[in-house]
């Protein structure tokens, strides 16, 4: 499944692992809820995703908090390559 599929898809799979829920909470539902859905997400995927959250949010420190706990560079280009990047990613 490409980003793109992904983000079209009506309704979000209940096996879905949280930050991939999340990453399409983001994209159809609201940042809200994709930041709820990762609260108690312990995983670096997870705290992948909510550094993207918060770059989002325009919190940059937060954001690289968030980036350091999943192991990964600061991001710093357009948020839409970012999202794509990550979901690929994810959906391996």
């Amino acid at each position: 499944m490409t980003p793109e599929e992904f983000n079209a898809l009506p309704a979000p799979e209940k096996s879905w692992p949280d930050a991939l829920l999340a990453l399409w909470q983001d994209a159809n539902a609201s940042w809200d809820a994709s930041h709820d859905t990762l609260q108690h997400d312990e995983t670096a995927d997870g705290a992948w995703v909510h550094a993207y959250l918060h770059r989002k949010e325009g919190d940059i420190g937060n954001a690289a908090y968030w980036y350091r706990r999943a192991g990964k560079p600061t991001a710093s280009g357009p948020l839409e390559t970012e999202w794509a990047a990550i979901v690929a990613a994810l959906l391996g």
